[in-house]
């Protein structure tokens, strides 16, 4: 378990130890890394922490923000790839977590970035859409659009979105959508998990997660809306962020997006494979690291390739 550690350094990885599916958001002036507890055999953390930054270089640890086992009367553990919104002066912290029988999603809530959060006690999220048959309810996402609605999508086998209430702890049943791309390879944008979605200049860009985590292949692909609920059209070069063995940098995805308040400069927060685990004897599917490089974009919108540094 991490303590009060910071990390002063202006490298990849930013974060001590291991995380991985990170969260990040800004608030106040500083920047809040959430993520999955990484390094626990059969992805067995239970807990999740939280880093702060003025400058997405030193990173403060802020602490155990949510136990499952100790804060939560549903969840067993798997705590899985977080994501955080702040709406009406409040933090809602959705997160994937195992009822025991199956994965599901549910919302903690608190009045401060950095907790103490209360869970709601039930999830928000456990089953799967209607018509779909495989896949898991897990990587969950959060989107509000430029009205003030809110979305949620999750989804490991299948990506879906819905309507997020007014409550922000619900979703509108009648709204849930089954978006997943269709087709595609390994090799380019068959999905498997991590949907993310953010707007850009009227351009609404969803990016999902190729392969197993535990692949050096690992990697992250893209399309656009006009709408928050679909459909995508696949982008034409859809793989913007893929490993380089030449660096030793493996398996680079399940990514979260940040924008730098009030200016058009971005930036891609990523995990991918501590490189002295990359042996699939050694567990590279839960010895991960958090990362973060820059994503820009061409005049037309479309996303530049990200080259993962360290």
């Amino acid at each position: 378990m991490a303590m009060s550690a910071t990390m002063a350094v202006a490298q990849n990885p930013i974060l001590p130890e291991m995380h991985a599916d990170p969260e990040v958001i800004a608030d106040g002036g500083r920047y809040y890394i959430y993520s999955t507890t990484d390094g626990a055999p059969g992805w067995g953390g239970y807990y999740f922490t939280c880093y702060s930054s003025k400058d997405l270089k030193k990173w403060q640890y802020e602490g155990i923000i949510l136990d499952l086992k100790k804060d939560t009367k549903w969840a067993k553990g798997n705590a899985w790839a977080p994501a955080i919104e702040k709406k009406n002066g409040k933090f809602y912290f959705y997160y994937s977590g195992d009822q025991g029988q199956r994965k599901a999603i549910g919302v903690a809530v608190s009045d401060s970035p950095t907790g103490p959060f209360t869970d709601l006690g039930h999830p928000i999220v456990d089953s799967r859409p209607q018509g779909v048959r495989n896949g898991q309810q897990i990587d969950v996402d959060v989107f509000t659009d430029d009205d003030g609605q809110s979305y949620l999508y999750w989804g490991n086998g299948y990506m879906a979105g819905a309507k997020l209430n007014i409550d922000m702890t619900s979703i509108d049943p009648t709204t849930v959508t089954v978006l997943t791309p269709r087709g595609g390879t390994l090799q380019d944008y068959a999905y498997r998990e991590a949907p993310y979605v953010f707007k850009r200049k009227g351009i609404y860009y969803f990016l999902w997660s190729v392969d197993d985590t535990g692949s050096p292949n690992y990697h992250v692909a893209y399309g656009t809306s006009t709408s928050p609920l679909g459909p995508i059209k696949v982008a034409d070069d859809p793989v913007i962020l893929i490993q380089r063995p030449d660096q030793q940098i493996y398996g680079p995805a399940h990514n979260s997006v940040l924008q730098v308040p009030g200016k058009d400069k971005w930036y891609i927060v990523y995990h991918r494979i501590n490189p002295a685990y990359i042996d699939k004897k050694d567990g590279p599917g839960f010895h991960r690291e958090v990362c973060i490089d820059r994503l820009e974009f061409e005049k037309d919108g479309r996303i530049k390739p990200v080259v993962p540094t360290k």
